[in-house]
């Protein structure tokens, strides 16, 4: 199968690449190269026959247009987004610029495509979004997202992709584009973008700075590897019915506060500080606006549709995450120095 992968050098997305072309897959990874991206995030696969890349931009129609024709892919993985909640706060135009209407001029570019080649039934567009889309959840662990659950968005990134997920919908029931959707929870693993949560935690403990925590930590998110998270894209992809939207989830719920103290305690083990232990540089900041109080995932349908079950503990995933961080500096020290990396972003000034 040839797949064309929107935004590709990211962090789910080069994920996606890396274990498709593992797995024989041609892979046409298309990414305009903005401040999240990096290609070295690809780097183990980008002398492979199987992989090429395109540089350009969902938003450019001209482009899309000549890329669909040259690779003729026989699916389409969207996941090119803006997607840092902060950035959204202090921008929000440039996320309804990139996610709605980029989704939308890659849906007609998609639609034109599938139209040329005959509206074969084999083609898939699908579209990976987030579970932000539903809002936030009240404590009671008995309620989780569903893929039933109504849309709630409540930042203007949640928002964008809520717009974006409901923009595929339409496309698929009103030309007949074959599309599958999905919404994961918060990812994590390696080449994680450093101005995330847990490579924030990561890097500045290891720098001897305050690590941040918004309000008083109580915010509860279900956590993601994102291998695996990238093993249920493919699956997904391969086996869903045309249509079908499915929610995926590590099924680990964390406080934020928990998830930055079981962060600290690795590294206590793996770079003990001469000072004491991590927990001492934790520092709580004023919250972000708006933010969610809880997600969590209820991965039912996956489970006993497709039979997708995530493999990585959260603590093992933690513990492989942090090693990674400490065996690969060079990359993390590259991408700290671009524009506004490591500083705090969204506080609604």
């Amino acid at each position: 199968m040839k797949l064309l992968v929107t935004g590709g050098a990211g962090f789910i997305g080069s994920a996606v690449v890396r274990l498709a072309v593992g797995r024989g897959h041609e892979v046409v990874n298309l990414d305009a190269l903005t401040y999240a991206a990096c290609l070295d995030n690809v780097a183990s696969v980008a002398q492979n026959p199987l992989y090429a890349f395109e540089r350009a931009d969902i938003r450019d129609r001209a482009a899309l247009d000549r890329i669909f024709a040259a690779h003729c892919p026989d699916a389409v993985m969207h996941l090119a987004a803006e997607s840092h909640v902060d950035r959204s706060i202090d921008g929000p135009g440039t996320f309804i610029d990139t996610n709605v209407t980029g989704t939308c001029t890659l849906l007609e570019a998609a639609r034109a495509y599938w139209t040329r080649a005959g509206r074969p039934e084999s083609f898939r567009f699908h579209h990976v979004s987030t579970d932000e889309v539903y809002g936030s959840l009240p404590a009671d662990p008995s309620v989780k997202f569903t893929e039933d659950t109504p849309y709630a968005p409540r930042s203007p990134y949640s928002a964008s992709k809520a717009a974006s997920d409901h923009l595929v919908r339409a496309w698929h029931e009103t030309y007949g584009l074959p599309v599958v959707l999905t919404n994961c929870s918060n990812n994590y693993g390696p080449y994680h973008f450093p101005e995330k949560l847990i490579p924030v935690v990561i890097l500045n403990a290891l720098a001897e700075r305050p690590i941040p925590v918004y309000g008083d930590g109580s915010n509860v998110r279900d956590w993601l590897y994102v291998e695996d998270h990238a093993d249920a894209l493919l699956l997904v992809l391969q086996q869903a019915p045309v249509g079908r939207t499915y929610n995926i989830g590590g099924e680990t719920e964390r406080s934020n506060l928990a998830l930055v103290r079981s962060l600290c305690a690795i590294l206590d083990r793996l770079r003990p500080r001469a000072a004491g232990p991590h927990a001492a540089l934790i520092e709580f900041v004023t919250d972000r606006p708006g933010h969610d109080a809880r997600y969590a995932i209820d991965p039912g349908r996956i489970r006993r549709e497709l039979g997708w079950r995530p493999s990585v503990t959260l603590d093992e995933g933690l513990e492989r995450t942090v090693r990674w961080y400490l065996d690969n500096e060079a990359w993390w020290r590259a991408l700290q120095a671009r524009q506004g990396v490591g500083t705090r972003l969204g506080v609604g000034a």
